[in-house]
């Protein structure tokens, strides 16, 4: 199957909309760089500014609109910035604690299907209360799973991969902490692959995610899951075909940057 015309102009509209505000609203920044201006050139780094205020809007909600939208498009059910409410007792923050450790130290294998069990097991029903970590930057809905998404960046660091396999299984407690016997998997979600056509094998990957079970959805395999479709190829024409037609008001902005 291919996307829908309707999901293809929606996203086409979101994609215009987000880089026509930008072009719009976006002034090089004012603060005195004399070593990055002498270097590179104030035009230059004022392009590059642009360029990275791009990357920020794209990362804080451009991706989780996108996949909202093609997850909605495939019948499932998707919500951007949820709000996962629960609270993890004392035994389950041990079993946590001990699952984590033992993964850092490589004394035990990933599993992810073993570790949701054992903290199914052990989890005490709780108080639907506001955690530290509880916004999901993406949850879908299938006809049996629960999938809640932390979408992160191209390349994190070991500390980043750390820190976001303790928030995953945390998530797999609140959420059981409300309905023990709910089907939930907590997954990283990384928008493309930056080392393409090489796999993503990032060495801060080893032993501490079940690559194997798609705790971690890397481009194609990301876009593909919430579209429920082999649409990669097509979602990569869409900003093709907008950036087409973007590219004298991009160039215009850019012309503006050189007279800096």
């Amino acid at each position: 199957m291919s996307l829908l015309i309707e999901t293809k102009t929606e996203i086409a509209r979101l994609l215009e909309t987000t880089v026509l505000g930008k072009l719009k609203t976006y002034h090089p920044e004012t603060q005195h760089m004399p070593f990055h201006h002498r270097l590179l050139g104030k035009d230059k780094y004022a392009m590059f500014s642009f360029i990275q205020s791009m990357n920020t809007t794209f990362g804080i909600s451009i991706w989780e609109q996108i996949a909202a939208i093609l997850a909605n498009s495939a019948g499932n059910s998707a919500e951007r910035q949820y709000r996962l409410l629960g609270e993890v007792d004392e035994g389950t923050e041990k079993l946590i604690s001990d699952i984590y450790y033992n993964l850092r130290k490589a004394t035990t294998a990933t599993g992810k299907m073993d570790e949701i069990e054992r903290i199914r097991r052990e989890i005490r029903h709780g108080q639907p209360k506001v955690d530290p970590d509880s916004v999901v930057d993406l949850l879908i809905k299938t006809n049996d799973t629960e999938n809640y998404f932390d979408i992160t960046t191209a390349k994190p660091n070991m500390k980043d991969f750390v820190a976001l396999k303790l928030k995953l299984l945390r998530w797999t407690a609140l959420r059981l902490s409300q309905d023990k016997n709910v089907q939930v998997f907590t997954r990283l979600a990384i928008p493309y692959n930056p080392y393409h056509p090489e796999p993503y094998e990032r060495w801060t990957l080893r032993g501490l995610y079940d690559l194997d079970n798609g705790e971690i959805l890397v481009g194609d395999e990301f876009w593909n899951f919430v579209a429920n479709d082999n649409i990669y190829d097509e979602l990569l024409d869409i900003f093709q075909e907008v950036g087409n037609q973007l590219r004298s008001e991009v160039d215009k902005k850019f012309e503006e940057f050189r007279r800096i």
